[in-house]
């Protein structure tokens, strides 16, 4: 089996906050690619955001579901996409 590393890549990256605030930076952020932000209403429910993706070709009819706290990184071809806060930890750091 043959390994491989990670190149340095730097990316963008938000954090999925759901207020008013935070539904603003991921409309701004992801632009034309972020559809439905919703949250349901039972107690511990966390808020999703339905984000398209160019797994497909240029269709984006693919889509990823951030949940609340999730990060939405934009990729190196500007595809975004979600990505759990402990494994966005493990592998990013701030610059």
């Amino acid at each position: 089996m043959l390994k491989f590393r990670k190149k340095p890549v730097v990316i963008e990256a938000i954090q999925f906050e759901y207020n008013e605030e935070g539904i603003k930076k991921i409309r701004d952020f992801c632009g034309e690619f972020v559809n439905t932000i919703s949250k349901e209403r039972h107690p511990g429910a966390k808020a999703e955001a339905e984000i398209c993706t160019l797994e497909d070709g240029n269709e984006l009819h693919v889509k990823h579901i951030a949940t609340e706290g999730d990060w939405i990184i934009k990729g190196v071809q500007g595809e975004f996409y979600a990505c759990k806060p402990d494994i966005f930890e493990a592998t990013y750091e701030k610059l």
